[in-house]
């Protein structure tokens, strides 16, 4: 699989995350939102954000339950939860919300 945006091949796995992490764009996290029927909005942005920033310090993406722990007490409790988190990303906040990052899907999803 592979995304073409301005001339330019982004590779991606057989489950459209991005094969080489630094070719992430916030124009791909759209595109693959899109692909979706999803537009971000500013708290979608605030989530992927979130996460690169995690994966940066960390080299890891963070499983759920660790996902909802650290937005907690980055972003606030209101934000800090399952439910939050899953009407922003209803395919899974871990899984979707990593592969609009640009990061590898985390450990334990399936």
């Amino acid at each position: 699989m592979a995304l073409e945006i301005n001339g330019s091949v982004i590779e991606q796995d057989e489950e459209g995350y991005l094969m080489d992490l630094e070719s992430w764009t916030p124009e791909i996290a759209t595109i693959l939102a899109g692909e979706d029927d999803m537009t971000l909005t500013e708290e979608h942005w605030d989530i992927i954000n979130f996460l690169r920033e995690y994966y940066e310090e960390y080299q890891i993406a963070p499983a759920v339950r660790v996902l909802t722990k650290s937005v907690g007490k980055r972003l606030g409790k209101e934000k800090g939860n399952s439910k939050y988190l899953y009407s922003l990303f209803p395919y899974g906040p871990g899984k979707q919300a990593c592969k609009y990052a640009g990061l590898p899907k985390p450990t334990g999803c399936v």
